[in-house]
């Protein structure tokens, strides 16, 4: 069936709709009944003729690569790379290909939901979007009536409309927006914060570098902005580049590399403080930029290193000291073409901060900072530069500790990162009044640490939380706690303003807009928020003088020039990117103030000043008598002592120098010999629960048994194919801090394999749901008839599903947050995945 009669056919059955007729969307009704198997694609092939190509952008992931989707008669057929994105550069990967499916799911929710039964009974009763509109406005201004803005609150993953979702709680006067970040990356961002100044992730100028020194990024496969690098990597390593990749776990760029070492976990900080070591003791380091750019010199950061020997790390990470010091030596000598970074196999642990910082200053000692071929940065054009449409409401002027939590001052010390871990525990322990929950592409259940147990507790319980909205695609582990579920646009349905790291280091931006329109009553989740806020009155509603999100994205782009006797939104609706006639951003750090800049400045102990909003904030520093950018730090230097780290462990009484060091997690040093550690990996075609309902990508992953190393397997017995019980604990400092606390145990199928450390585990996440539809759940059947789902049928669901557990597949999975603890890290809160000991048995 194509998408015309799909949606003609859904019109046809709203007659047999009736409004408030009761339906159940419990896992447990679904049955396997005949199986069917022949299906009539309505191919690409058949359909080339005549096709319309819309540039947009993939949101399957984070790396948002920019496409082109192919449409016929209202369907879309496929996707193909957009060549004018400066990071892809017109190629996709399987999950751009398979997010298709998305927009035709058979089990895709299509019209607003009320709940009828108790929270998590899964009964429900089909509303009209008005109702829906009034049921929000109505919980919302009652916390307005009342004076408890700060009962409202948001919490989105990746939903890229923080412009709207951001200024919708801002004109409501609620502080509290939470996230992700802390469970993604927020120890790699702070790394790179304390020392260079800059908030996002590296660029590595790949394609011009000579030596990869990779700490646990698994870039070849999972990586924000990883396919932009990957690309640029394979033409490196054509010309002769070297990868040199430290993971526990044999990973596909483990697999592709020069030389691989799976050190113990949580040591990369280890070896990256001897490499650095060498490098100084061997006088490899490059004396120019450390005298001039850094905030430390030579003979200091050499006495503070000195313990960090090659013998001391191999103590700490099992990698011989003779293979770290030749390491260090073949990356100084390649610099300054060499980057050395860092991704989850570094950061996700206790002192991931730290791990991180360690592995960024290598390159600053050997002068790579900012280079071509080196370690670079420099982001997509700000979303700052389009500007929001007026009037703009003020921010709160408060914070709670829910979303600014105290003990962890580096989370929202930039971009409000926050440390959503811990957010179901603060709401569990009434540590804050909620009265309004919206949840927009999240799925907390089902992602979150110990998410199956404390968030789900909290989130089925009405009186911590007497309200809770969601809005999703599908019928999510979220949406089943939910007391109103409204149908989402997909991305391919939606207008989004995008960017990354620029991989060519000259800033970009993307349009995501829709290239079909939203079937039946689904609608874009920022839409929603706009005519809630119309209802809601003054003073909310003169923020919102706009009637659609499509005419905010238009008001934003108004100051964009014209292009090809185009204004910058239609220009942007042909061609879908947009790329600044600038030079490469390399040495960011010396480029001169400019006259603008400088209004208003004044220098301070050679630092460049201005007062904004009643606060002196540093914008340069004099070099040779010239007033250059530097770097966004205190002291606009790289920062290898941490001002940042000085000042806010101070507050806490912790005891920090400023300077990168090591310390291995109490939990992992005192770990005993009957005990494991326990780790967690992404596959290249799943992010976490927003891919598991596409078909072919869950066709490619839907099954994550335990990785274990075949000497450790043969100590317990267990062979390929084993059921195995693993049992974790809680960490045995910070957060919950306990010598022998039970988190959880759970059943799973072991994968013996060499490619992993000996006393490590490894188990995928984005599997083992409970919702979402027969693909997730692995289980054929024909579709429920339920009121909820459009009238459409894919008969792969009915008898293609081959790895369902009754036809003697594999099932769906696992997932292992069952059993993962809450670890929030030191200042950041980065949740340490890679830290949970555990101990097993062969079933």
């Amino acid at each position: 069936m194509n998408r015309r009669d799909f949606i003609r056919n859904g019109a046809l059955s709203l007659a047999a709709l009736k409004l408030g007729e009761v339906i159940s969307l419990s896992p447990t009704k679904l049955e396997a009944k005949e199986i069917k198997t022949f299906q009539d694609f309505n191919t690409l092939a058949k359909n080339i003729k005549g096709i319309q190509r819309v540039p947009s952008v993939c949101l399957n992931c984070s790396t948002i690569c920019g496409m082109t989707v192919l449409v016929k008669n209202g369907e879309i057929l496929g996707v193909e790379g957009n060549p004018l994105d400066p990071n892809s550069e017109g190629k996709l990967c399987a999950k751009a290909h398979g997010g298709v499916n998305a927009v035709d799911y058979p089990e895709r929710i299509v019209y607003p939901l009320k709940r009828v039964g108790k929270r998590g009974d899964g009964l429900w009763k089909r509303i009209t979007m008005e109702e829906a509109y009034e049921m929000m406005s109505s919980k919302i201004k009652k916390c307005l009536d009342d004076k408890k803005p700060e009962g409202i609150v948001f919490h989105g993953g990746r939903n890229k409309m923080g412009d709207i979702t951001g200024r919708f709680m801002d004109a409501v006067g609620s502080p509290v927006i939470l996230n992700h970040r802390a469970l993604c990356s927020s120890n790699k961002r702070a790394a790179n914060y304390t020392t260079i100044g800059d908030t996002s992730w590296e660029t590595v100028d790949a394609r011009k570098c000579k030596y990869f020194l990779n700490f646990g990024s698994n870039f070849l496969e999972n990586h924000q902005g990883g396919f932009a690098l990957m690309k640029r990597f394979i033409e490196a390593k054509q010309n002769g580049a070297k990868l040199i990749t430290f993971d526990t776990r044999l990973s596909n760029t483990a697999g592709k590399s020069d030389e691989w070492y799976a050190p113990y976990p949580s040591s990369e900080g280890a070896i990256a403080l001897a490499m650095a070591n060498v490098i100084m003791q061997k006088n490899l380091y490059n004396e120019k930029f450390i005298n001039e750019w850094c905030n430390t010199s030579v003979e200091e950061f050499k006495e503070q290193i000195k313990t960090y020997t090659p013998e001391f790390a191999q103590k700490q990470s099992g990698i011989a000291a003779k293979d770290i010091e030749r390491m260090a030596i073949e990356f100084a000598k390649a610099a300054p073409n060499c980057a050395s970074f860092t991704n989850r196999g570094s950061q996700a642990h206790y002192n991931g901060l730290h791990n991180d910082r360690a592995v960024v200053i290598l390159n600053a000692l050997v002068g790579s900072i900012g280079q071509e071929g080196g370690y670079a940065y420099g982001g997509s054009k700000s979303k700052k530069d389009f500007p929001m449409p007026k009037p703009v409401p003020p921010k709160p002027k408060f914070t709670t500790d829910l979303e600014d939590p105290q003990l962890y001052p580096f989370a929202n010390k930039w971009q409000k990162m926050r440390v959503s871990e811990l957010c179901y525990d603060k709401i569990k322990t009434k540590k804050h009044d909620i009265q309004v929950y919206m949840s927009y592409t999240i799925s907390s259940p089902q992602t979150w640490p110990e998410g199956p147990q404390t968030a789900v507790e909290v989130l089925k319980d009405e009186k911590l939380i007497p309200f809770h909205v969601c809005s999703d695609v599908v019928y999510s582990e979220m949406a089943h706690y939910a007391d109103l579920i409204l149908p989402d646009a997909t991305y391919f349905e939606r207008y989004t303003i995008e960017g990354r790291n620029a991989y060519e280091l000259i800033p970009y931006f993307v349009l995501r807009q829709p290239a079909v329109k939203p079937p039946y009553d689904c609608e874009n989740f920022a839409d929603t928020l706009i005519k809630v806020a119309k209802r809601l009155g003054e003073p909310v509603a003169k923020y919102f003088a706009f009637d659609s999100y499509e005419e905010f994205i238009s008001l934003r782009f108004s100051t964009l020039p014209k292009k090809e006797g185009l204004s910058g939104f239609e220009y942007m609706k042909k061609y879908g990117a947009w790329v600044e006639e600038k030079a490469k951003n390399y040495e960011p750090y010396n480029h001169k103030l400019s006259q603008k800049d400088l209004d208003g400045s004044f220098v301070e102990n050679n630092i460049v000043y201005k007062t904004k909003k009643d606060k002196k904030t540093a914008i340069g520093i004099i070099k040779d008598g010239q007033k250059v950018k530097g770097f966004k730090t205190p002291s606009r230097k790289f920062e290898i002592v941490s001002n940042d780290i000085i000042k806010y462990s101070k507050k806490l009484g912790l005891d920090e120098t400023g300077f990168p060091h090591f310390k291995m997690p109490k939990s992992l040093k005192e770990k005993k010999d009957d005990e494991l550690v326990l780790t967690t990996f992404k596959w290249n075609v799943h992010t976490q629960a927003r891919t598991a309902p596409q078909k072919y990508l869950t066709e490619i992953v839907h099954d994550n048994p335990m990785w274990i190393n075949s000497k450790t397997a043969k100590k317990y017995g267990v062979k390929n194919g084993d059921m195995v019980d693993i049992t974790t604990y809680r960490p045995k400092e910070g957060y919950k801090a306990s010598q022998n606390e039970v988190v959880g145990t759970m059943r799973v199928k072991a994968f013996v394999t060499e490619g992993i450390h000996p006393e490590v585990l490894a188990i995928s996440n984005s599997l083992g749901m409970n919702y979402g539809g027969r693909v997730p759940k692995a289980r054929n059947g024909l579709k429920q008839n339920l009121k909820a789902y459009p009238e459409h049928e894919d008969l792969d669901l009915n008898g293609h599903i081959w790895w369902d557990k009754r036809l003697g597949g594999s099932g769906n999975g696992f997932n292992p947050n069952n059993v993962i603890p809450v670890n929030p890290a030191p200042l950041v809160g980065m949740q340490s995945w890679n830290d949970t000991i555990c101990k097993i048995q062969k079933i």
